[in-house]
């Protein structure tokens, strides 16, 4: 008989800083029951399956709670190649760890990191995010006075950039630059014009740089926050602008960067 080709297992550990352990049982629960919301209501979740309309995506066994983490066997689903593999979500000295280990996607490798992988990574960052919540925050929040004059500097900015190009359609133009700007300047540093003279910083609720993902969703509710008056925008794409000077970097190796990955243990 020749040779049986068996695709590699991904293995991929995603880390987010909390001083504050969570309790066991949200650990467990957590996931499936906001499944939903992070993934903007195309997912939900059961016990214990991810499921896109009628279509299983993942099932999972019962998970067995060991030292802090609690860890699902992934037993099929639509998305599995074969079963095999496990979930585990937990807490491990100060950081809250996800990771998958030994599981075989049914896409070929190349589409699935393009893919697949893309979208796990950024669901369990933002889980892992919201999970750890607000407290402690990252550093002094910025005050109402400070946000207000950072974006009318801003705003001024993009405005005078936009009367510079003379543009036929200035509404659509002032718009468009104004979301490439601050997508870069919140993705690339944290900081716009208006935040360097103000003092401010953006950052993720556990200090570590904004991905390109939370960028683009603290834009997008952006005018849900303008509505509502408080920062929804920082509450859905889990940032928090704080002043700079108190700037607190999460210190956890590759897996902190938006998107990291740090190789499994085995």
């Amino acid at each position: 008989m020749g040779c049986v080709h068996r695709p590699p297992p991904i293995c991929l550990e995603l880390r987010v800083r909390s001083p504050i352990e969570p309790s066991p049982g949200r650990i467990r629960d957590a996931f499936f029951d906001d499944v939903g919301d992070l993934t903007l209501g195309l997912v939900t979740g059961q016990r214990w399956r991810l499921r896109l309309g009628p279509i299983t995506l993942l099932a999972f066994g019962d998970p067995a709670f060991d030292a802090g983490s609690w860890k699902w066997p992934i037993t099929g689903g639509w998305l599995a190649r074969q079963p095999g593999g496990t979930l585990s979500y937990g807490w491990r000295d100060g950081d809250l760890v996800g990771v998958v280990d030994g599981y075989v996607p049914r896409l070929p490798r190349p589409v699935y990191l393009a893919t697949q992988g893309q979208v796990h990574r950024m669901v369990t960052r933002r889980f892992l995010l919201q999970l750890r919540g607000r407290t402690p925050p990252p550093g002094v929040p910025a005050g109402p006075v400070q946000r207000i004059v950072s974006s009318g500097v801003d705003l001024m900015l993009c405005a005078g950039l936009t009367a510079l190009l003379r543009p036929r359609r200035r509404l659509r133009w002032a718009a468009a630059l104004a979301a490439v700007y601050h997508l870069g300047c919140w993705s690339l540093t944290g900081r716009t014009v208006g935040a360097l003279v103000t003092g401010q910083r953006l950052v993720s609720v556990d200090g570590s740089p904004v991905a390109p993902w939370q960028a683009v969703l603290r834009l997008a509710a952006l005018p849900l926050a303008v509505l509502a008056c408080r920062a929804v925008h920082d509450e859905a794409a889990a940032t928090e602008v704080i002043e700079a000077q108190w700037t607190v970097t999460a210190g956890c190796g590759a897996s902190d960067v938006p998107g990291g990955r740090a190789p499994c243990r085995r």
